[in-house]
């Protein structure tokens, strides 16, 4: 607070008189509004950060941990040692120990292989439907002899494999259980880069973990089968198969992949699309494994020049660098030279990550290409 010095203070009348001109000058002056002439224009509304409370409150009780457990042969035993170190001892000091009968040669005996059981690893995964199939990567119950699922309410369930696709990473176990909250699945067309994505795991063994970021980029080839959705949401060991969401509670991937040079979050991850998980996930619980079409085809993109020099206008489709005799591509009139620009009704913008151009299906069924 600022105070006025004792000798600087106005006589009561001047105040007075001040505030009698003030006052004629208020009736004489016209009345302009303020916000014509000097106040600043109001400044364009910002977007807060989203909030993630209701999200977590309705995807997470569908969030499982997962964890695995294998079976190593060793040979021998704790016996089988003490024997061969009294033998040690005789030989060395050339009589026997004290309290321990000298023995004779001992037979050759076959050493029964005894198997222990060790932790293999930890991961995550989403219930898929209410009566306990549950959706995780295939790398994450890889060589498990058991599987074991928690969920968010503690219950712990022994689960079965289903079935596990190594070349898409998509795996489906079953526990027994009903009632259980399924996930909603979303569409993956209508995802954006840009958006906010949420998912929900287990890093490092921390259950229920949540973390958040945005997509940076769809169709992202890494040179696996598939095109991954690639995000900056903290991924870590432990994450792999649980679900990424939109912000309208839907998954939309299964987180799969990082790309790291020390091992840890970096800031890249990738996602399965969910679409193709769905697809996989349906023929591995239909029939625990997954049948896929095939043309025999070798594809590489179409760069600028070639697109000019044909007259396609942009670089779109997919060049056919070969094709393999008796095939099906080559049955259907498909040429060296030849551009795909649309397969089984959808267009082709550049060459997919799967090396047939085709798409996981039940039973085989003819595709067309043009």
């Amino acid at each position: 607070m600022m105070f006025q010095p004792e000798g600087k203070k106005l006589p009561a009348r001047l105040i007075a008189g001040a505030l009698a001109m003030g006052a004629l000058a208020a009736v004489q002056v016209p009345v302009t509004p303020a916000f014509a002439q000097s106040a600043p224009q109001p400044a364009a509304p910002t977007r807060a950060l989203p909030d993630f409370t209701d999200l977590v409150d309705q995807v997470g009780p569908s969030v499982v941990n997962i964890r695995t457990v294998e079976r190593v042969a060793q040979r021998g035993g704790n016996g089988d040692m003490d024997e061969e170190m009294q033998e040690f001892f005789r030989r060395f000091f050339g009589q026997p120990i004290p309290g321990v009968p000298r023995q004779g040669p001992r037979p050759n005996r076959p050493q029964q292989p005894q198997e222990e059981e060790r932790p293999r690893g930890v991961g995550s995964g989403f219930i898929l439907t209410p009566d306990g199939y549950v959706m995780t990567n295939a790398h994450v119950v890889e060589d498990a002899s058991e599987v074991l699922v928690t969920l968010p309410d503690k219950r712990e369930f022994k689960a079965r494999i289903v079935g596990a696709d190594k070349r898409t990473d998509v795996a489906v176990v079953k526990i027994e259980a009903t009632g259980l909250p399924a996930v909603k699945v979303g569409d993956i067309s209508r995802l954006r880069v840009g958006e906010w994505v949420m998912a929900i795991g287990s890093p490092f063994g921390l259950e229920n973990t949540v973390t958040a970021g945005i997509v940076s980029a769809k169709q992202r080839d890494t040179g696996d089968y598939l095109p991954f959705i690639q995000t900056d949401v903290a991924i870590n060991p432990g994450n792999s198969g649980g679900p990424l969401i939109n912000m309208r509670g839907e998954v939309v991937g299964i987180n799969s992949q990082i790309y790291s040079r020390s091992g840890g979050f970096m800031g890249i991850s990738f996602s399965i699309p969910i679409d193709e998980a769905i697809r996989v996930s349906d023929q591995l619980r239909t029939s625990g494994r997954v049948s896929r079409g095939r043309i025999g085809v070798q594809i590489d993109q179409v760069t600028k020049d070639v697109a000019e020099s044909i007259g396609l206008g942009k670089a779109q489709g997919a060049l056919v660098r070969g094709v393999e005799a008796g095939s099906p591509g080559e049955k259907a009139g498909v040429e060296a030279g030849d551009i795909i620009v649309k397969f089984d009704g959808r267009a082709i913008e550049k060459p997919p990550a799967r090396p047939a151009t085709t798409r996981e299906e039940p039973t085989p069924k003819p595709s067309s290409a043009s």
